[in-house]
């Protein structure tokens, strides 16, 4: 399967009337975050695919509605309308949160049995001032926390954790910088140590020199850049693999 993916920056490859033609074989979206929810629309309406999308540190007029506890402009208010239909644009909303997608079928690389798509997601960056969205590690690693019990499930039931985890931060010293808004989550990097899932998928980092590295290595993990688009194939293929390796 093929798969789209989008994040920080409106792409005019993407936003077009003849993206579909472009990308003709794609089966999936993710959209990673700091990105306008119109786009969104706009991706869910052409491709008329299955698409997931997560908060970022920026375009969060409507993050207030898929979480239920979040406080408005510094306010003890708390919302209650969460996560309803009439803001979902058409995609799920995958904040930490964890799916078993069974649209599609995922073969094993040994034995070729066929499991569903394991995907998990969090929103939001590093925190560095008192804006949504932002966290510290040890929270964001208490929500990675609450995702365990059923990513034990998976890996009782389909012999791993998760075969895609997307975020907007990246983890600490794979793709980050070293201001205070763009560093990286150390946490993630415990994550993907232990859960191993086959991809991790973040936005957050501007590629502004395309010399900088969109796609690493760690562990058993591929870490990939989803600035403006990208596009990765599930399983990987060998030659993929290979390339990773030797680099």
């Amino acid at each position: 399967m093929k798969i789209l993916c989008v994040s920080d920056y409106v792409d005019p490859l993407i936003y077009n009337q003849n993206v579909k033609e472009a990308f003709s074989d794609i089966d999936l979206i993710l959209c990673a975050g700091d990105l306008p929810m119109d786009y969104v629309d706009f991706i869910v309406t052409v491709f008329n695919k299955p698409t997931y999308f997560i908060f970022g540190n920026h375009n969060l007029k409507e993050f207030p509605y898929y979480h239920k506890d979040v406080h408005i402009s510094g306010s003890t208010k708390i919302v209650q309308e969460y996560a309803d239909t009439s803001h979902a644009h058409g995609a799920t909303y995958l904040g930490f949160e964890t799916f078993v997608d069974n649209r599609f079928e995922i073969p094993h690389p040994v034995t070729g049995k066929k499991t569903p798509l394991l995907i998990a997601g969090c929103s939001g960056s590093k925190k560095y001032n008192k804006g949504l969205a932002q966290y510290t590690d040890f929270q964001m690693k208490m929500k990675l926390l609450k995702m365990a019990p059923r990513l034990f499930m998976n890996k009782i039931k389909y012999g791993r954790y998760l075969d895609i985890l997307m975020t907007h931060a990246s983890p600490r010293h794979i793709h980050d910088h070293e201001d205070p808004c763009h560093v990286g989550f150390e946490c993630y990097n415990w994550f993907l140590e232990k859960y191993k899932p086959t991809y991790m998928v973040h936005g957050h980092i501007h590629l502004y020199d395309m010399r900088e590295e969109r796609v690493g290595q760690y562990y058993d993990t591929t870490v990939v850049n989803a600035y403006a688009h990208y596009v990765i194939e599930l399983p990987m293929k060998k030659e993929n693999t290979e390339q990773q390796e030797s680099n």
